[in-house]
């Protein structure tokens, strides 16, 4: 893959934009919660200008009310999510993008929305996989930087019957134990993982055509990925996204899930919930 060409995913300006705001005296936002930000806002569909996407209040709502819950688990405090879109609305401001009547209404939204997204974060309800798994391996003091220690600690979760498995996700610190885990639960973390996974591949595709307008505007050939392999697009876009969903949670994390441990995080297409919930009821 020649990712020069696709340019699947987003150049955030993540660092230039963590410059500025120490420059103009802002509290230093944690490099992990803005880049996301940058990101999702990008493959949500956000217009782009030098580079930053601009804010409206329905990018905003996506964001944080929809979006940013079904990615991201937070190793800082999730308040800063909030901190991270305020310091991108206020960079807008300050390069003229934002009048001020329109930069003090989102400020007040990233607010309240920022505070809501710290509740979402917390709910059983609304996890997938990938943070869901995330928090398991932190506590109980895996070296998530470690491959081979993850793998130990999934194929040992393996080994649990279904309650015990269950339980363990009800009593999870970082999430509101609600006593609601059973076969709709796995039922409704699968699809919501499976969902959420693909409109991360639908945005880097769609990146990905943008960047490639240029290419045939300048009469350029198409990358062999689009001009002839389009399965091996299709491959790249799905790793990708795979990629991306484990730089939110854990690296490598969602790749062993789908790939190799899929019975332990069933989807649709990879998994079967009612093979999950009796294959150890013996």
């Amino acid at each position: 893959m020649n990712d020069e060409d696709l340019q699947l995913s987003p150049r955030t300006r993540t660092a230039e934009l963590l410059a500025w705001g120490i420059e103009q005296g802002h509290d230093p936002v944690p490099e992990e919660a803005l880049r996301a930000v940058l990101t999702l806002l990008e493959l949500g569909g956000a217009r782009l200008h030098d580079g930053y996407p601009e804010l409206t209040s329905g990018a905003l709502e996506q964001l944080l009310y929809e979006r940013l819950f079904l990615y991201v688990q937070p190793t800082v405090e999730p308040e800063w999510y909030g901190v991270a879109v305020r310091l991108l609305i206020d960079h807008q401001r300050a390069v003229r993008r934002l009048n001020a009547k329109r930069w003090e209404r989102l400020h007040e939204e990233a607010e309240w929305q920022g505070e809501v997204l710290c509740g979402l974060l917390r709910r059983a309800d609304l996890v997938t996989w990938p943070r869901l798994y995330a928090l398991l391996l932190w506590a109980d003091g895996v070296d998530t930087d470690d491959p081979a220690a993850v793998r130990g600690w999934l194929d040992g979760f393996r080994e649990l019957g279904t309650e015990e498995r269950l339980a363990a996700y009800d009593a999870v610190a970082g999430l509101e134990p609600d006593g609601g885990w059973g076969r709709d639960r796995v039922l409704l973390v699968g699809m919501a993982t499976d969902g959420a996974r693909r409109l991360v591949e639908q945005g880097l595709m769609q990146r990905s055509y943008r960047n490639l307008a240029e290419l045939t505007a300048r009469g350029l050939p198409m990358p062999e990925e689009l001009a002839g392999d389009f399965d091996g697009f299709e491959a790249a876009v799905a790793d990708e996204a795979l990629r991306l969903c484990g730089e939110w949670t854990v690296p490598g994390l969602p790749e062993l899930l789908v790939a190799e441990y899929p019975d332990l995080a069933p989807e649709p297409g990879t998994g079967d919930v009612e093979a999950y919930l009796a294959e150890r009821e013996d």
